[in-house]
């Protein structure tokens, strides 16, 4: 349904390096760069695993908080996710485990990114 989807955050190269090391296990990597050059004001970072899909960039950060979920192929790459993302210096939001009052398999994990955003990796299907 979506396309792609980016936010500004509010220490871009500390962002960037967060979510290349949380992404990692999930096999998305930083795809594109766009400079304040190129845009006339703005620099972005576009991640994905094919094509970027996931943006982030500078600008005015959002005020409140977001809450972004990725889906993992496996409850083993859920794990890596949130054991990655916590190594970057995410916060904790959520260990890894079953969150049966979404549905029998869901498993995910939470963790809060540099500017608080809750960010999610999850896996549907049965171990």
């Amino acid at each position: 349904m979506l396309d792609h989807v980016g936010f500004a955050v509010s220490d871009f190269e500390k962002s960037k390096a967060f979510y290349a090391q949380a992404l990692a296990p999930l096999d998305i990597k930083a795809l594109m760069e766009v400079t304040p050059e190129m845009t006339g004001c703005d620099a972005h970072c576009g991640f994905g695993i094919d094509k970027p899909e996931f943006w982030i960039g500078t600008g005015e950060p959002l005020t409140g908080s977001l809450h972004v979920a990725f889906t993992a192929p496996s409850r083993a790459v859920v794990d890596a996710f949130y054991e990655a993302a916590m190594a970057a210096g995410g916060r904790d939001n959520g260990a890894p485990g079953l969150r049966p009052h979404y549905h029998e398999n869901y498993y995910g994990a939470f963790v809060l990114d540099p500017d608080g955003h809750n960010i999610e990796a999850v896996c549907h299907r049965p171990e």
